[in-house]
């Protein structure tokens, strides 16, 4: 591996398990910079008058400031949203590749059905205007199995310093350079 190069590591899995509070504390302890697809989507339709299903335009956004910031030569840029589908798995892994950098797939998981639901009935959002989904959208939600193997970081068994740290430790390894 070549530790010269820039990583975007994009950060995936369904509302409710831990996706942005990993992103946060892996963001803060490393200063990597942060795209947040909830944030884009949600200032699209706070600024223009688009609705909610927007489709492919907040992962377009997405992968295209990705690639910017790399290009540019940020070091590391994470990447939070459902990521859903292999279509949007490979386009974040497209974007990466060709900006030269190494792409960390991640999927965070909460294994205990009860605890992810509490969250999901209990949780507020940061971003004003943004509806949070409830526990049966969250369940009916199209969500294909993957087809390579991501990092998989269950919130059920680590707190999400936990899931930070050994995020880190992935990045770490996939840049060929020692943990810190």
């Amino acid at each position: 591996m070549d530790s010269s190069r820039g990583a975007l590591i994009v950060v995936g899995g369904l509302p409710g398990t831990g996706k942005s509070t990993i992103a946060r504390a892996y963001v803060a302890a490393t200063g990597a910079a942060y795209l947040r697809i909830d944030t884009i989507e949600q200032t699209l339709i706070n600024g223009t008058d688009l609705q909610q299903p927007l489709g492919p335009v907040g992962y377009e956004l997405g992968y295209a400031l990705a690639a910017e910031q790399l290009c540019a030569g940020t070091r590391e840029v994470l990447a939070e949203c459902v990521n859903p589908l292999a279509v949007t798995r490979d386009a974040w892994r497209n974007a990466g590749v060709a900006s030269g950098a190494i792409v960390v797939e991640v999927e965070i998981i909460c294994s205990d059905p009860t605890e992810h639901r509490r969250r999901i009935e209990n949780r507020s959002t940061d971003i004003p205007g943004l509806r949070l989904p409830t526990w049966q959208q969250v369940q009916d939600r199209e969500y294909e199995a993957w087809d390579r193997t991501p990092v998989i970081l269950d919130t059920a068994q680590h707190s999400a310093e936990q899931c930070a740290v050994l995020l880190s430790a992935e990045v770490d390894r996939s840049l060929g350079r020692e943990s810190k």
